[in-house]
């Protein structure tokens, strides 16, 4: 099962080992888009046009200290993944606290978006950046599109032949759609409020507390599922109130988790 993550905007303040080394980093047939975009995010980070600098990447002047941070991406000490990301998810997921087994499951079947890396997993030694999907860098251009020409093969193959759990919000969804053959085995899950009964509501930052704990059950539960309808099932064993919506021949399979209390 590969289960795909977004990053989170809250990030560790600083790595805690050695430099970055993109030759360390999983999916390495990525490192050639890794290298372009650190490149392109560094020199935006040091540039004298501050202003625009900012607007790029959609920071506030408050945050102009993101610019200076990275600028020195290069040289900034590094942690892996699964502590870099700091938001709601991840503080759900507690990789800090899964029982080994999980852990070790985590390192394998997971997989997290980002605008700067393509894909990293948990284990990967990243340093601390911003750097949003909906970025426009120069010489890149927008990210959205760039790392859609860049991550189908890759992604298509780290999915093997088992299924998909696409965690990933609508800006890191768009830079990789399952294709048709991959579509059938990909599942995607939005979150749904109901405050009362026919009254629902789509929920964001318990959205992500949601996902966050769904992933940490799947991977405590040991849950190995061969296939869509069986990693369906497993949820509903969970105790997720799952509702599975039409399914479209070449498009993933969508269910709704309803919750009524966040």
């Amino acid at each position: 099962m590969l289960i795909l993550l977004p990053p989170s905007e809250g990030k560790a303040d600083a790595g805690t080992g050695r430099r970055l080394d993109l030759s360390r980093l999983s999916l390495p047939e990525l490192n050639p888009a890794r290298e372009e975009v650190l490149a392109a995010l560094m020199a935006l980070g040091a540039s004298e046009a501050e202003d625009a600098a900012l607007a790029a990447l959609g920071l506030t002047v408050g945050q102009r200290g993101e610019l200076a941070r990275n600028a020195r991406l290069d040289r900034a000490a590094t942690a892996p993944a699964g502590q870099v990301y700091t938001g709601v998810l991840y503080e759900a997921l507690g990789l800090a606290t899964l029982p080994p087994g999980a852990l070790r499951a985590a390192r394998r079947s997971v997989l997290v978006s980002s605008g700067l890396w393509g894909a990293v997993r948990l284990t990967d030694r990243i340093p601390p950046y911003r750097c949003p999907i909906g970025a426009r860098l120069p010489g890149v251009g927008a990210l959205s599109a760039y790392w859609r020409r860049v991550l189908s093969p890759v992604l298509t193959a780290a999915a093997g032949g088992g299924p998909v759990l696409d965690l990933r919000s609508g800006a890191y969804a768009a830079t990789w759609t399952p294709p048709a053959e991959l579509a059938g085995r990909t599942v995607t899950v939005r979150v749904l409020h109901e405050r009362r009964p026919g009254e629902r509501t789509v929920v964001s930052h318990f959205n992500k507390a949601t996902k966050g704990r769904l992933v940490r059950d799947l991977l405590v539960a040991g849950a190995r599922p061969r296939t869509a309808p069986a990693l369906i099932g497993t949820l509903r064993d969970l105790k997720y109130p799952i509702e599975e919506q039409p399914v479209t021949a070449g498009r993933p399979r969508q269910v709704d988790v309803v919750v009524t209390e966040l």
